[in-house]
């Protein structure tokens, strides 16, 4: 075999191995949604830009992560929500993007830990509901799911270590994990509290930009994706999804009026094609 015939068997070796090790798919070992299906789905935008995902639990309130804002220094940085999208840029007749007149981050969450990592948004008027928005039923029961459960999470975050990001939804169907397993010393050493629960990461897995988006176990919102930093797809690093149900009161108290707000410029929703 001649040195040219050498090398190049070696790059083509060489190749191989790279996309091995390379997740397949998309999120990370996940598929593209199909347009509208989990018409729920809001993307957070900072300055129009998505930094994570959330979901529509009423007419005028997204769910998603407190750790989102922790960068944002309001009035310098506008935040917004985009309902109705599968593509983030494409022209869609059902998109929309609404201001958000009340960020409402947990009392709890606090930027070094992923504690009480829950966010509510106010959108400055009520979402104009129909085939591709609706709401999401989310769990009020503090219940746990039973290990082995297969949970459907999507979003727009990072489908490839080298950082790579979609334009259109991604989803990943996920197997939860016992919190015991979890909290092993392999896994997460005993960090996973009771308010959250995790989901197996074998190279299928939530990454950056995926926090906020709902994990939808049998219809109904279990969990919330957290905003910590971990190594997506590592299956030692199971991902950790803050319980819904466990915080069902400070989610209502906060839709009805009864918690303090972080406020944000008031403002009409718009079409966005």
């Amino acid at each position: 075999m001649t040195d040219l015939s050498v090398r190049l068997a070696a790059l083509i070796l060489l190749g191989v191995a790279l996309c091995a090790a390379q997740p397949r798919g998309r999120i990370l070992g996940g598929s593209e949604a199909k347009p509208h299906q989990r018409p729920y789905m809001a993307s957070v935008q900072v300055n129009g830009t998505h930094v994570c995902g959330g979901f529509l639990v009423a007419e005028q309130w997204v769910l998603s992560a407190a750790h989102c804002l922790e960068d944002v220094s309001r009035p310098n940085e506008t935040v917004t929500v985009l309902l109705g999208a599968h593509s983030l840029s494409q022209p869609e007749l059902s998109k929309r993007r609404y201001n958000v007149s009340r960020a409402v981050l947990h009392p709890g969450s606090r930027p070094e830990t992923i504690d009480h990592d829950l966010l509510l948004l106010q959108l400055s008027e009520n979402a104009t509901l129909g085939p591709a928005v609706t709401l999401l039923p989310w769990q009020h029961e503090d219940r746990e799911v039973a290990a082995g459960t297969r949970c459907d999470v999507a979003g727009w975050g990072i489908v490839s270590h080298t950082g790579r990001r979609p334009d259109r939804l991604q989803y990943v169907v996920l197997p939860v994990m016992d919190r015991a397993t979890c909290n092993q010393r392999i896994y997460h050493d005993g960090t996973i509290t009771e308010r959250m629960m995790c989901a197996e990461s074998h190279r299928r897995d939530s990454c950056k930009g995926d926090s906020g988006g709902p994990l939808v176990c049998n219809g109904v919102a279990e969990g919330v994706v957290t905003s910590g930093s971990r190594v997506c797809g590592n299956r030692k690093k199971p991902g950790i999804y803050t319980r819904v149900g466990s915080y069902a009161a400070w989610i209502d108290s906060v839709m009805d009026g009864g918690a303090v707000s972080e406020g944000a410029p008031e403002g009409q929703g718009h079409p966005e094609q």
